[in-house]
């Protein structure tokens, strides 16, 4: 299920901010789960039949050129959707790209279909008990 960290939300923004009326839709501001000088910076929707996350990493002491990485993208991921919900990371064709972030991923669940999963056999041999 889709839900946002409220205590994150950007409320005094004169572009960004919202509050919790606006529901699964706005901008978060999340302190780095590892770096503490890092935030990501969030923004979230849920309309048009899609739940959405946008993510960047962020830093006040220096410029972070870096897109995140997979373990930023499963923290974030976990703090949107419950841990068993399934979203994807589109590869759309070259002629739908919309790029306003430079080191922006972005996170997809649609709210009127399940998401087919290829049998984890096909990705690798899972060695955990």
């Amino acid at each position: 299920m889709f839900h946002v960290p409220e205590k994150h939300r950007l409320r005094n923004h004169p572009v960004l901010a919202s509050d919790s009326s606006y529901g699964n839709n706005g901008f978060f501001v999340i302190p780095h789960h590892r770096i503490s000088d890092y935030n990501y910076a969030v923004q979230a929707s849920d309309g048009e039949g899609w739940e959405h996350v946008s993510i960047t990493i962020d830093s006040k002491k220096k410029k972070v050129e870096r897109c995140p990485m997979w373990e930023e993208m499963c923290y974030i991921k976990d703090l949107f959707w419950d841990k068993d919900d399934c979203v994807i990371q589109y590869h759309p064709p070259k002629s739908h790209y919309v790029s306003m972030h430079h080191f922006c991923l972005h996170l997809w669940k649609p709210t009127n279909q399940t998401i087919p999963v290829p049998d984890s056999i096909l990705v690798g041999i899972n060695l955990k008990p």
